[in-house]
């Protein structure tokens, strides 16, 4: 029988039931495996991929939809990946441009690293933003902060919802609502009883990832941070908006140091909805 040819093999939708095909493709391109999050993201969004008639996957992407299921008012991409045997032949142009097509008058949004950088920017995204990733272990240092934290509770998932599609400028209700079983710790800052930032971390390999961080302003986002790594003796990792150039030099003075730059860039909207003010690291770069 000979071998159907990369481009007549068929895009179809990935389930939970992928997560392990998904995880292998991961580790084929020498990433982690990151069912964790793998999972978190299969059950959310929606997979697209693209079956390897020799066993697993040739190609496979997440689609996060944001605001009313009938009319989106944003879509994320992630974890867009090749395997490593097929890479170099347009499966990743082919994979994406099925996704765009899909998602029709949909604004879409990214983060690119600079190596996919160039695909994107073929297929008409554009660069609109940066985040820093930082990595390290947390030391604390100087006068404890003056915002209020505490641990979130089932209580608070109304308000940090509300807050979250405010600031975010859509309603992410069903990734949110999920950070509780998602999250190892969510916590919450408060003013005068009144819920101004949150932020969670979340299992990663061997660190704990902040993020969404949603705060007032800098002070806020330091006391969150703070918070969570008072609870973890893993190191952190964020990526966080160059823009907010404060809150990167206070957690490098910190312990937590550059890693990469990536591109936030968008499709069909010329910028990101929502407060960037208030904005300070997303969920995760797969899914905004």
């Amino acid at each position: 029988m000979p071998t159907p040819s990369l481009a007549s093999l068929p895009i179809r939708r990935l389930t939970p039931r992928d997560l392990s095909a998904c995880a292998d493709l991961s580790e084929d391109r020498g990433w982690p495996r990151e069912e964790h999050k793998w999972g978190f993201l299969l059950t959310a969004g929606r997979g697209h991929g693209i079956d390897d008639p020799d066993g697993g996957l040739v190609a496979a992407c997440v689609v996060t939809e944001y605001g009313p299921k009938e009319r989106p008012d944003l879509a994320a991409v992630g974890m867009v990946l090749v395997a490593d045997r097929h890479a170099r032949q347009g499966v990743g142009r082919r994979l994406m441009r099925h996704v765009v097509s899909t998602m029709g008058a949909t604004p879409l949004t990214l983060y690119a690293t600079p190596y996919g950088r160039p695909l994107y920017e073929e297929l008409g995204f554009k660069v609109t933003g940066r985040v820093e990733m930082v990595r390290g272990r947390f030391s604390p240092a100087g006068p404890a902060s003056r915002v209020a934290t505490r641990a979130a509770t089932a209580e608070d998932l109304t308000s940090i919802v509300r807050l979250d599609e405010e600031v975010f400028g859509a309603d992410r209700t069903p990734v949110i609502t999920r950070l509780p079983a998602f999250a190892d710790r969510l916590c919450v800052a408060e003013d005068n009883g009144r819920i101004i930032g949150y932020a969670a971390a979340w299992p990663n390999m061997d660190t704990h990832v902040v993020g969404p961080l949603i705060a007032r302003d800098t002070e806020t986002a330091k006391a969150l941070i703070s918070t969570l790594a008072a609870h973890t003796d893993r190191p952190l990792r964020t990526d966080i908006d160059v823009r907010h150039e404060e809150l990167l030099a206070w957690v490098k003075e910190h312990g937590l140091a550059s890693v990469a730059f990536n591109a936030v860039m968008t499709y069909g909207s010329t910028q990101l909805p929502g407060d960037w003010t208030r904005r300070f690291a997303p969920l995760t770069v797969a899914a905004g």
